[in-house]
């Protein structure tokens, strides 16, 4: 390798040039698809200090790097709507939920967000919270993890993470589709641009007197992308990569996270159970996928390699 951004372990002016370069059109992309927003500096300035930090902290941020090209693409989500290019799914899909998993109740057939959503307890309303907040804290610890055991399992797990994201926006364009909480404040009429909600993960915030998912909400990309559920995904591929690696008693404890999140999604009326189940889907078809490239793709695994040698 030469000594430019492909040679990590140091810093030369190609690679100043090139970071800075790549900085500035992402800042500039980003202002003029979504607007600029502090949360572009902030990434830009994370990017760079721990770039130019030390060689450490430099093969960190790049082998990180895949999991922020997915964030950027996925926030540019707000540019293009997914309701633009396909009809949103909501009387069908609320029908088609209560009719495989209907629950009868006071003589009446609720769906399980609904039957939740007037049974529900505070224990499972401050359960279900932190369940939901692991969704994302978790897989980046298991990627820390393996970044500073095994950086070719690194690789490999945060490869299959985006290549499961990716398939699952692209079911985003093809089947746009209403969370259960959009059916309990609007309906069956589709409102375009309808803004994010925090449904019942608002019991969480007032039972601690904070905006913590208010927060996350309101930054949200798009309402309409409930199915699949990528919240129920995510700690399939946590638990596959831990009993892969044989990380032992902690795989428990994904396995209850992940029991936990599929529960969560639909206690909080986020996802229907159809949501969750495409969810663990996408993920399976993730994983599949992904090995069979591994097994059989030379130039799948010479990239691997590659990006290996650029971070070790």
């Amino acid at each position: 390798m030469d000594n430019g951004v492909e040679n990590s372990n140091t810093v030369t002016l190609r690679s100043v040039v090139v970071v800075s370069l790549i900085s500035f059109a992402y800042l500039l992309f980003s202002v003029f698809l979504v607007g600029f927003k502090s949360d572009q500096v902030v990434l830009l300035l994370i990017f760079n200090s721990l770039f130019y930090a030390s060689a450490v902290t430099r093969k960190f941020i790049l082998g990180f790097s895949i999991f922020i090209i997915y964030w950027i693409i996925f926030d540019y989500m707000k540019a293009f709507p997914n309701y633009n290019f396909n009809p949103v799914h909501i009387a069908d899909l609320y029908n088609f939920e209560k009719q495989l998993f209907g629950i009868h109740f006071q003589n009446k057939l609720l769906t399980p967000n609904e039957y939740w959503r007037v049974n529900g307890v505070t224990f499972l309303d401050v359960m279900s919270g932190i369940f939901y907040l692991c969704w994302i804290p978790v897989p980046l610890a298991v990627a820390a993890y393996l970044f500073f055991t095994n950086r070719k399992q690194f690789l490999l797990f945060s490869l299959t993470f985006v290549l499961v994201n990716f398939l699952g926006l692209i079911i985003y364009y093809l089947y746009p589709a209403a969370p259960p909480w959009y059916v309990q404040f609007n309906g069956f009429i589709f409102h375009p641009g309808t803004p994010g909600n925090t449904a019942g993960l608002a019991k969480f915030d007032v039972f601690f007197h904070a905006d913590i998912f208010k927060s996350i909400y309101a930054k949200g990309s798009n309402v309409f992308a409930a199915m699949p559920s990528l919240h129920s995904s995510y700690p399939v591929i946590v638990l596959y990569y831990g009993l892969k690696n044989r990380l032992g008693l902690v795989n428990i404890f994904f396995g209850l996270v992940m029991v936990g999140i599929w529960f969560s999604a639909v206690y909080a009326s986020h996802h229907y159970v159809l949501d969750v189940l495409a969810g663990i889907l996408c993920a399976i078809t993730g994983i599949t996928i992904f090995n069979l490239l591994k097994s059989k793709a030379k130039w799948f695994n010479r990239f691997i390699d590659n990006y290996e040698n650029l971070i070790k």
